[in-house]
């Protein structure tokens, strides 16, 4: 028996304990640095390639828990499953639920069947799904002198465009160069869906949606463009909220409700200038997504401006550039599917009009 006072024994086991948790401890966590390093390598070299399973495998796991969990949240809070403007009747104890349906106000992705009421023109009809009246005249086969009576089912594009049936050998550059726009405004709206994300391919039967499209017959002899150009009064240090021209070329795509920017091609890939001085806040390819090679800058006055697609990257974070400086080269990486400058506009983290900022 030893001649040591009890509580040194049992200093003595705590620091045994102690010394043999950390060790342990340490060993985990060794192994656990050595697995994820070789996970985070493996997914940098394949950056962008598991976005998608992730993603899809995140939405089944949301969906499986709302499914499992939904009906006992509703059970347990009936008062907070009903709002002013929708009310549900939740009989407890009763097989029988009444749900009071609201329609969604979200844009519409389809085309929808419409029917001719008393009254109706097609100028009316199209103003009333805030399409063109050439758009509807297009996806019923009509005429401008064509008449609709009551009772008559037409068929409404969720766009100003032409809504195309895909045929055996077409792609999106075929489809857009028949109806007169540019391929990356059919890979902009963002309802149409792909065989292959990254090429772009399309099948055979499918329906794509060509925003701002033209019937072929119906194109004009002569399309007017916008011309973006470099502004010459360039050079400011301070940002002031006007914006230059970043780039040369060619308007491919107007600000849009689903595309709040605008998209200016030039095969000839000019250098991208900063619109207004600032610090630049975000420069390179960080997460492998769409935007691809992008550049963010602070103005400091609660705008920002974007420019994405870039072939080049000039400037690095934390960079401070003046109005006019070369900050990049356009390119088409990311989601795009040529030569272009994806420009936004944001006002306190809200995407704005960039033709109301340009000078």
């Amino acid at each position: 028996m030893s001649d040591e006072p009890w509580w040194r024994e049992i200093g003595t086991f705590l620091a045994f304990v102690y010394l043999y948790a950390r060790k342990r401890a340490f060993r985990a966590w060794r192994r656990f640095e050595f697995g994820k390093g070789i996970l985070v390598e493996g997914l940098y070299q394949q950056r962008g390639k598991y976005a998608r399973p992730f993603t899809h495998s995140g939405m089944v796991g949301l969906v499986m828990v709302g499914i499992t969990m939904g009906p006992l949240i509703i059970n347990q809070f009936p008062d907070a499953a009903a709002t002013e403007g929708e009310r549900s009747s939740l009989i407890l104890g009763q097989t029988a639920i009444q749900a009071q349906t609201v329609l969604s106000e979200k844009p519409r992705a389809e085309v929808v069947d419409y029917t001719v009421a008393e009254g109706d023109t097609l100028s009316s009809v199209a103003e009333k799904f805030g399409v063109s009246l050439e758009t509807v005249l297009w996806a019923n086969d009509l005429t401008a002198k064509s008449t609709i009576k009551p009772g008559t089912t037409l068929a409404i594009p969720p766009v100003t465009g032409v809504v195309h049936k895909v045929g055996r050998g077409e792609t999106i550059y075929s489809i857009a160069k028949k109806y007169d726009v540019e391929a990356q405004n059919i890979v902009n709206w963002p309802y149409n869906s792909y065989a292959n994300d990254e090429t772009f391919a399309l099948a055979v039967g499918q329906v794509v949606v060509v925003p701002d499209g033209v019937m072929p017959e119906a194109a004009p002899p002569t399309s007017p463009r916008y011309i973006a150009r470099k502004t010459p009064d360039a050079g400011a240090v301070t940002a002031t909220g006007q914006f230059v021209w970043p780039t040369q070329g060619t308007i491919s795509q107007q600000p849009v409700w689903y595309h709040m920017a605008l998209d200016i091609s030039n095969r000839g890939a000019p250098d991208i200038l900063a619109a207004d001085s600032g610090t630049v806040i975000l420069a390179g390819w960080p997460d492998g997504g769409g935007y691809g090679n992008r550049i963010i800058i602070d103005h400091g006055n609660g705008y920002e401006t974007l420019y994405a697609h870039l072939s080049g990257v000039y400037v690095s974070s934390g960079q401070t550039v003046s109005r006019g400086t070369a900050i990049g080269k356009m390119g088409s990486t990311g989601r795009s599917t040529g030569t272009h400058l994806h420009f936004e506009v944001r006002k306190d983290g809200v995407l704005m009009n960039p033709w109301g900022y340009l000078q």
